[in-house]
């Protein structure tokens, strides 16, 4: 048996999961090896009843391991174990990686750089979802993949913010790639592959969803970011789940404030006041967070003169290539700051067009908004 494969029999039997599958790894050399042992040598591994043994033993005699590869290939899926090097690296200093990670569509090149959680409440209210297409929309423009459940509510607004403003994103299931719940996120699902992203999960390919395994699936969702952005949850919400999963594996948790009276934010304030999130308002908030993360040092100063030098040339570069309009208003703002009415005569631009062409400068990373409504280069 490949050890591929024996990773997926491992992943379909029931109660082996990455902990107990860690350890029948460790005790018996490989994957393989695990199905070489006889019951007696298993249930002598610890974690490992005689029961559980026995079920190990049957389900490699069974024909479950060539059904479950023909699912596989009759989906189009690939599925990643540990054995593979293809398998992310994200996961490869989990305590509990999963398995197998079973993938329909296809993985961004970027995940493993430029990758954001967007997760929040299936009961949002209508603010939640403009902040979660919001914020989604400026990851996307800024070239970030956006991971998140393909839940109700926020999950469902991330995904579809992304693939508006022509993203990549990730879904994560909480149960099999047959088994997409809910049922009417099916076609979102679709469109999420059919646009370049993809529909993952570590689960087998018919495994129903519980309310054990949604909270696993929380675990990949946060270990495949950069950070985490909870956006309305309430205080027993899951995306708090996948904010405490983040914090557990090292990342930073970001919060989108809300009414002090909801009951959809008060899981969000919470974080923010206790200081386990910093609160942010849009995307270009978590962009300077993630610069100054703890840990990156500053690099020498004739280094950082030359690398600041070649920065300059080729942001001279890039506005060069930009739209005639997009270059009036940035030599206008050379000069300083300056109000919307200002910028409008100073250029001659229409207000309609004009403030179009400043939310895209804007999450373009070109210009900032300041705390009294004026517009300055950044």
């Amino acid at each position: 048996m490949l050890e591929n494969e024996a990773c997926i029999l491992l992943n379909l039997i029931p109660g082996i999961g990455p902990s107990r599958a860690s350890a029948l790894i460790q005790a018996c050399g490989s994957a393989s090896a695990v199905f070489e042992h006889g019951r007696e040598d298993l249930a002598a591994i610890r974690g490992i009843s005689l029961e559980l043994a026995g079920k190990i033993i049957e389900t490699a005699r069974s024909s479950a391991l060539d059904e479950e590869l023909d699912r596989i290939a009759l989906g189009g899926v690939r599925v990643f174990t540990r054995a593979d090097e293809e398998y992310p690296k994200a996961f490869r200093d989990l305590e509990d990686a999963p398995i197998c990670l079973y993938v329909c569509g296809t993985l961004p090149e970027n995940l493993e750089s430029n990758a954001v959680a967007i997760v929040g409440s299936r009961r949002a209210t209508v603010y939640g979802m403009r902040m979660a297409r919001h914020f989604a929309e400026s990851a996307a423009y800024s070239g970030w993949t956006v991971v998140s459940g393909l839940a109700l509510g926020i999950d469902a607004a991330a995904h579809k913010g992304t693939m508006n403003a022509n993203g990549k994103t990730v879904a994560v299931l909480g149960g099999g790639l047959m088994k997409i719940q809910p049922q009417e996120h099916v076609p979102l699902a679709r469109e999420i592959i059919a646009k370049g992203g993809a529909v993952i999960t570590e689960f087998p390919m018919t495994f129903p969803p519980s309310r054990h395994s949604f909270p696993m699936r929380n675990r990949i969702i946060s270990a495949l970011s950069l950070g985490t952005i909870v956006i309305e949850a309430g205080l027993h919400s899951g995306a708090l789940i996948t904010a405490a999963a983040a914090l557990e594996q090292g990342k930073t948790v970001f919060a989108v404030p809300g009414n002090a009276d909801s009951e959809q934010s008060s899981g969000c304030n919470n974080l923010i006041r206790s200081g386990e999130a910093q609160l942010v308002t849009n995307f270009e908030e978590v962009l300077e967070a993630m610069d100054f993360l703890p840990g990156l040092s500053e690099p020498p100063l004739p280094l950082l003169r030359e690398e600041s030098a070649k920065e300059h040339a080729f942001h001279e570069e890039v506005d060069a290539a930009l739209p005639e309009s997009d270059r009036k208003i940035l030599d206008f703002l050379k000069s300083g700051e300056a109000a919307f009415d200002a910028i409008s005569a100073g250029t001659g631009i229409a207000a309609g067009e004009l403030s179009r062409k400043l939310v895209a400068l804007e999450i373009s990373h070109k210009l900032k908004r300041t705390p009294n409504g004026y517009v300055r280069l950044r």
